[in-house]
């Protein structure tokens, strides 16, 4: 009896690691347009998923900025540079309007050194429709090429951390066209 007790514990802990949060592997992203705050398109809807074609791309999609997302940020901004132009993409969408100002947002970026990696907003703070954003997900990342979800980390508050950031760097890497 005290063994099924035990095990009945565990449970809570193993549906917790199984949060499901924006297209899963093997699925196609949808078009977005989100109001992007810096580089070239800053100030105007834009819609990056459009604009990837076959190409690899990581999104992250944030309902809060964190210095743990300012590291993921700077490895993804660094995998951009390392590319060719415009052979790779990489974008960060905070999720809510009213988390962030444009102009907050943009000086936020500036101050984490964010070259390659434009950063906005989109206005509703479920993201959008067709991703399915859990509401427990402080953090979704998605990779793909060719149009197809390889990887999706969904993590709850504070799960962003170094060993999280270091697999998903591992994730990236893997990324070919």
């Amino acid at each position: 009896m005290m063994k099924y007790c035990f095990l009945l514990a565990l449970l809570p802990m193993a549906m917790a690691a199984d949060l499901i949060s924006g297209p899963q592997l093997g699925q196609r992203p949808g078009p977005y347009s989100f109001l992007v705050a810096t580089g070239p398109n800053a100030g105007q809807p834009t819609c990056f998923i459009c604009e990837t074609d076959a190409k690899p791309a990581a999104i992250v999609f944030s309902r809060k900025l964190t210095p743990n997302l300012v590291k993921l940020l700077t490895e993804f901004d660094n995998w951009v540079s390392g590319q060719p132009n415009e052979e790779v993409y990489s974008w960060m969408t905070v999720l809510g309007e009213k988390t962030i100002s444009q102009e907050a947002l943009s000086k936020w970026s500036k101050e984490a050194g964010l070259r390659k990696v434009p950063v906005g907003v989109f206005d509703d703070p479920d993201g959008p429709p067709a991703y399915k954003l859990s509401k427990d997900a402080e953090v979704t990342v998605l990779l793909f090429v060719k149009r197809k979800v390889v990887a999706n980390y969904a993590l709850k508050a504070d799960e962003l951390n170094e060993k999280v950031i270091a697999s998903i760097k591992q994730d990236l890497s893997k990324l070919k066209k």
